[in-house]
């Protein structure tokens, strides 16, 4: 899949629209965040996921 400059342009473009010039860097450290992870969990590096590390100490405390 070739993109060039006019598409790539388009798709900032319309990111702008959706999203807007505030929520933009969030969204992309979201993006950025979720690739990370899913490659860790293809990889198998056994770091694992911020919300099961969570889910794992708060399995046995809800009382």
């Amino acid at each position: 899949m070739n993109l060039g400059m006019g598409e790539i342009g388009l798709l900032i473009v319309l990111a702008l629209i959706i999203f807007g010039a505030k929520r933009l860097p969030e969204v992309g450290r979201a993006a950025g965040d979720a690739i990370r992870e899913f490659k860790s969990a293809m990889s198998g590096d056994g770091r694992g996921s911020k919300e099961a590390e969570r889910g794992d100490r708060t399995d046995g405390d809800a009382d």
